[in-house]
């Protein structure tokens, strides 16, 4: 479907959930190792996940945090998704606890979605809010629109208010007063309708 205008919001919860994901690797590669020292034998497998694991999220945490520091550089976005995915894999060959893998396999394919930028799509007919799960509206199920200073204030009639900041280093070429007034012919043309 052709939007004739889509924005993009932040999403200010990358370091948290790049946090969660390196505490669960490292947690994993852990529990690998301290199986082995248990058991009293090396288990090539788990040793072989726990090293991929652990030198795999731990590099890609540091390279993000440098990655950050710099002012203004290309900003890289660590994936852990294979990470999280290798130590699924890791919890399967464990003798204990691999209903885990599950757990990990899931994260595995929700990590991505939950650092995907939120985009709103707003075309003549509806308005599309493209998040896990896609939410699809009609102009008449809201009260204002307003995109003013990278803030978007979509304003619901059922009494809930979505505010979110706008992603400024992907934003559009659209000029905030041409959005807010085709949102104000939208909003008119379904109050008449």
């Amino acid at each position: 479907m052709r939007y004739q205008y889509v924005v993009l919001l932040k999403r200010n919860s990358d370091r948290v959930i790049d946090r969660i994901s390196v505490f669960l690797c490292l947690f994993s590669a852990f529990n690998f190792i301290f199986e082995q020292i248990r058991a009293r034998r090396f288990n090539f497998f788990l040793g072989i996940v726990a090293i991929f694991v652990l030198t795999g999220s731990l590099f890609s945490h540091f390279s993000a945090v440098l990655t950050r520091r710099r002012p203004r550089s290309n900003q890289h976005r660590p994936r852990y998704k294979y990470w999280l995915l290798a130590a699924g894999l890791g919890w399967l060959g464990m003798p204990y606890l691999q209903w885990l893998s599950v757990c990990f396999f899931l994260l595995t394919f929700l990590e991505y979605q939950a650092k995907y930028p939120l985009e709103i799509g707003f075309s003549p007919d509806k308005i599309v809010i493209n998040s896990l799960f896609r939410k699809t509206f009609a102009w008449s199920a809201f009260n204002n629109i307003l995109l003013k200073d990278g803030l978007l204030t979509i304003d619901f009639k059922n009494n809930r208010l979505l505010q979110k900041e706008v992603d400024e280093e992907k934003e559009g070429d659209a000029d905030e007063d041409e959005f807010n007034e085709y949102c104000r012919e939208r909003l008119r043309a379904a109050q008449e309708s």
